[in-house]
């Protein structure tokens, strides 16, 4: 255990990833602890979008779909992803956005499974994809969505299910699922496993192949710094590609978009859940992001990621016990993501302070803070000073200060 700042900067020194965060513009006095939520741009991405605008676009205009490889971005960024999460290249690529991708993968897979009448998923997950899950089956006769409490999914895995989908790591606690053992009791009864990677992707050793996924999405703008908005990307296991087919038929999915027939025969492998023109600079500077990642050595990153879970979690236990913090994150390395999360009855105000005094987390409704653990920009000597900062606004009382609540656009 760092028992003090001054080892906590000597952990700094020896960290292998310590290079990396002068790879990131991060704003001067800040410690940035929500990476889990938008992560910071690369600095390599201004040049990026510079070169995309200035001669790719400027002068290459629309020659660069060529010249430029525009038109093979989808693909290209797609395998470089598939390198973070365990898949082969040719079973991931960059298209749309989380929510369509999920759309897309959810109709896929119940028409994979005739005869099946439900989707299968857990209440408290991400709303999003019990969004997206009830309008898969608003469109499809005879399919509904059995959203059921954590503990019941083994209980309702069975013969009707055609497609299970769940989120990796949640989005508030960081509680992480085992993919493996899940999917595997998913196969037993013949349903197909969509996983939501959302807070996985750069955040935990994630391993599709391996666990034996059938379909996943993810986006690119939390741990893989893609930008706000990024493109998000599914993942199609190859053993499933050629008998699923996408129910969006945009002219990218189809195998052969520029003959611009009336007739539509979707292009073979993971392309085919292609739809609409690639959104070209929001892609590039994804790319820039993911550039990056492929320095790095993923053992590392989560290794990291765990040791700096661990100093927040043992701070916060010796320097603000006593003032209401309720740790509802796993601590067991391999149960939880890359984020730490508190209940308090005033986790608005307190992170409002925390904002004003520089540590920059975040509030989810109705009790939460959350904190991202994000290896490459982020030290030990931060998560030091960010609890020791959290102290000193509990100690002071300076919290009950921050303004009143203002329900605003984004929280």
């Amino acid at each position: 255990m760092m028992t003090t700042l001054a080892e906590a900067r000597a952990q700094d020194r020896a960290d292998s990833l310590r290079g990396f965060r002068s790879r990131f513009i991060l704003p001067r006095g800040v410690i940035y602890l929500d990476g889990n939520s938008l992560g910071p741009p690369p600095a390599s991405a201004g040049a990026r979008m510079a070169t995309a605008v200035g001669s790719e676009w400027g002068h290459g205009l629309v020659r660069s779909w060529n010249d430029a490889d525009w038109i093979g971005a989808p693909a290209r960024v797609g395998a470089k992803i598939a390198g973070l999460i365990g898949a082969a290249p040719h079973e991931v690529i960059v298209a749309d956005s989380t929510s369509v991708n999920l759309f897309k993968l959810l109709v896929a897979g119940i028409a994979n499974r005739p005869g099946r009448s439900a989707i299968l998923t857990v209440t408290g997950d991400f709303p999003t994809d019990l969004y997206l899950a009830r309008d898969a089956a608003s469109v499809l006769p005879g399919v509904d969505v059995r959203a059921v409490p954590e503990g019941r999914i083994e209980a309702e895995l069975d013969q009707s299910v055609a497609v299970l989908l769940l989120g990796h790591v949640h989005y508030k606690t960081a509680a992480r699922r085992d993919m493996a053992a899940i999917t595997d009791k998913a196969h037993a009864v013949g349903a197909l496993t969509l996983w939501d990677l959302s807070h996985s992707a750069g955040a935990v050793d994630v391993d599709l192949r391996g666990s034996g996924a059938d379909l996943a999405v993810g986006c690119g703008y939390k741990f893989l710094n893609g930008g706000p908005g990024a493109p998000a990307w599914l993942f199609v296991a190859e053993r499933l590609q050629a008998a699923l087919r996408s129910p969006l038929s945009g002219w990218m999915g189809h195998a052969a978009p520029f003959e611009f027939l009336d007739a539509y025969e979707p292009a073979p492998g993971v392309a085919r859940f292609l739809c609409g023109t690639p959104p070209m600079l929001s892609l590039l500077a994804l790319e820039t992001a993911i550039d990056l990642w492929l320095e790095v050595d993923g053992p590392d990153v989560w290794s990291k990621a765990a040791r700096l879970w661990d100093l927040f979690s043992q701070r916060m236990a010796i320097r603000c016990e006593g003032h209401g913090f309720e740790l509802i994150t796993p601590a067991h390395a391999d149960s939880r993501g890359s984020h730490i999360a508190f209940r308090h009855p005033r986790a608005f105000a307190i992170i409002q302070s925390l904002i004003a005094r520089g540590v920059v987390g975040d509030f989810r409704d109705p009790d939460i803070l959350r904190f991202g653990l994000t290896p490459l920009y982020l030290r030990y000597q931060d998560v030091w000073r960010a609890v020791e900062t959290l102290y000193e606004i509990m100690q002071s009382g300076s919290w009950r200060e921050a303004p009143p609540r203002v329900v605003g656009a984004v929280t």
